[in-house]
């Protein structure tokens, strides 16, 4: 758990033409970007049965499996798409989710332990659903949210999973964008906005009518996350009056903030572990350039300490318990693994193997991970991960810079198909938290309001030439590639750096933020403003959006290009794809362009993989020479 920056001593204490390593040999590609042939476990209330994910027809399917016995029966059919997600409800329901052709418009579907055919709970055209509070103390109800009545919000309906009966018990004003449940299931909190500013609305009991708390905002955060147990105190993550985002407790009734439960002072604190049956608050959870663990429970802990006894050489979570917290699903993982699915019993102390998510790539032939940090051109600390070829030395390497998606987002610490399959390949991968990336507090976050294509691209454009000077890249073989706002951000690349990269790679990237914003799904109206705010005004910074929109600067495009795109992409238009092609090809260049007709936002079917990936590797290697 210690923190790892020490790429650049490392590098330095390398002799010329070192290798660490034997060369690994020249893996499938299909290795690296397969379905897992076992993935998601999760344990039965009672601890008698697990679910988990199969392939059935080149498709992820559900699988219930007899722990006594060992017995499995497959008990979802699913040939078009994978189940996006399941969950026990009791201990003979399971209730997964689906859209259609990567549209996001998730159904929810109940079946049983038995296989019998699946029943869809919300058969609604063009409406999204989700679910707000499973109610696992009921075993006949869920609360349910869609956006049934008017596609831009979501009203709540309590379903009867027997019958499919839906009954509204909360219809949307039309300003709300969340809705919370205490630990019984009631409708107990509300989130609404203007636009641009954010309230909390509380009630004692569902009988009363909402009330506001607190405003802020959309740039600060206060977001309850959880009821204490006695259904009155709540755990709240806030960066008011303060830069990380920290855990504190909150009285609801008196609107007052109460004790600080936990803070860090470099980045924002996550997520809260509690039990439920002890009723208890356990942890919470941080990520530095790992995940850690902070813990409030001396039984928990110990849990903890129990496990990382077993795997002292790996990251392992607990990852879901029966009811009575004895049986615990444990996953491991590493930079260099997907790891490994364990039935851990705490009463014996024993511990057996479920499953590899991928046995047939082998650690020693995989490449570490390693954090690192640059300063920007302003002076800016930026933090990030490079993953360098095993077995050849590291310098004057190829090198891909892969910005991530979100932006409000980052990346962490771990096993990535992408920098793996690329190092398996002689690259060198370089992943940057430029500024905008959440974590590492408001500050950073918000500096990179209105920063689409300038200092955003220059923390990435900084971070390849950091990756130079170090020695590590061939300046003559770069390359960016990324997903969704990484795909701007290749485009960008592209267009405004032009003598800096060798080629680049949109994957459902938007090259026109004029239309992105004209064409986002109707459920994210709410939040324009927000975006206007974050991105720029179509109306107000239309010389910056133009300036920042690769579309209109195609004929800086001098770079060899390859754009992929999912026809059914609800966040990212195919629009998007479509003009930034169209455009460069008037300049009279080509551009390798995929489009798949059955996909959305990413491609998910493991044939379209397949295909992208297939294609990726031969562009990169036709222009920056690798493996």
């Amino acid at each position: 758990m210690k923190i790892l920056f020490i790429a650049l001593i490392i590098l330095a204490s390398m002799p010329a033409g070192f290798a660490l390593a034997a060369i690994p040999p020249l893996l499938p590609m299909e290795d690296f970007f397969r379905n897992p042939d076992t993935a998601a476990f999760s344990i039965s209330p009672d601890g008698t049965r697990l679910a988990f994910a199969k392939p059935w027809e080149h498709r992820m399917n559900v699988y219930i499996r007899e722990i006594a016995t060992g017995n499995e029966k497959r008990i979802t059919s699913a040939t078009e798409r994978d189940i996006a997600g399941f969950f026990w409800k009791g201990n003979d329901k399971i209730i997964f989710a689906q859209d259609s052709g990567g549209d996001e418009n998730f159904h929810v579907y109940v079946t049983d332990i038995t296989g019998s055919e699946a029943r869809d709970l919300t058969p609604f055209e063009k409406v999204r659903a989700g679910i707000l509070d499973d109610l696992e103390d009921d075993p006949v109800h869920m609360l349910i949210e869609m956006n049934k009545i008017n596609p831009e919000i979501f009203d709540v309906y309590r379903c009867d999973i027997n019958t499919g009966e839906l009954e509204l018990i909360a219809e949307n004003p039309g300003n709300i964008t969340g809705w919370m449940t205490d630990h019984d299931g009631k409708l107990r909190c509300a989130f609404e906005t203007d636009g641009v500013n954010t309230s909390f609305l509380y009630r004692t009991t569902e009988a009363d009518p909402f009330r506001k708390l607190i405003t802020t905002n959309f740039k600060e955060t206060f977001s309850p996350v959880l009821f204490a147990y006695d259904n009155k105190l709540m755990y709240v993550v806030s960066n008011l009056s303060r830069d990380k985002d920290a855990i504190y407790t909150f009285d609801p009734e008196e609107n007052k903030t109460l004790d600080l439960i936990f803070e860090h002072p470099e980045v924002d604190v996550g997520g809260i572990m509690h039990s439920k049956k002890r009723k208890i608050i356990t942890g919470v959870t941080y990520t530095t350039d790992k995940r850690h663990y902070k813990f409030f429970d001396a039984e928990r802990e110990e849990l903890q300490k129990s496990l990382e006894a077993f795997f002292p050489n790996y990251e392992v979570a607990a990852v879901d318990m029966d009811d009575d917290e004895r049986r615990v699903i444990v996953r491991t993982y590493s930079d260099k693994t997907r790891g490994t699915y364990y039935l851990y019993d705490r009463q014996d102390n024993s511990l057996s193997k479920l499953a590899d998510l991928s046995s047939w790539l082998k650690e020693e032939q995989m490449a570490p991970m390693m954090p690192i940090n640059f300063k920007a051109r302003d002076g800016l600390k930026i933090n990030g991960y490079i993953t360098l070829p095993v077995g050849i030395s590291s310098s004057n390497l190829p090198l891909v810079v892969i910005p991530h998606g979100g932006p409000s987002a980052r990346d962490g610490w771990g096993f990535d198909s992408e920098a793996q399959f690329l190092a398996n390949r002689g690259i060198a991968v370089l992943q940057v938290n430029y500024r905008g990336s959440t974590g590492y507090g408001k500050e950073f976050w918000q500096a990179g309001f209105k920063q689409w294509g300038l200092k955003m691209q220059d923390d990435v454009t900084d971070g390849v030439l950091w990756a130079v000077e170090q020695g590590i890249a061939d300046k003559s073989r770069l390359a960016i590639y990324g997903g969704s706002y990484g795909g701007y951000a290749a485009l960008a690349g592209a267009a405004f750096t032009p003598d800096l990269y060798a080629c680049a790679v949109s994957y459902v990237g938007p090259s026109n933020i004029f239309t992105l914003l004209e064409s986002i799904p109707p459920y994210w109206e709410p939040f324009r403003d927000m975006e206007y705010e974050m991105i720029g005004d179509p109306s107000k910074d239309k010389e910056l959006l133009e300036a920042v929109s690769p579309v209109f600067h195609a004929d800086k495009i001098k770079i060899p290009l390859f754009v992929a795109q999912g026809a059914n992409d609800v966040r990212v238009n195919k629009a998007e794809s479509d003009q930034i092609v169209e455009a460069v090809k008037k300049t009279g260049k080509d551009v390798v362009y995929m489009v798949k007709d059955n996909e959305g936002h990413g491609f998910h079917n493991e044939e379209n993989r397949f295909d992208f990936y297939r294609e990726l590797e031969a562009f990169f290697k036709k222009h920056l020479g690798s493996r």
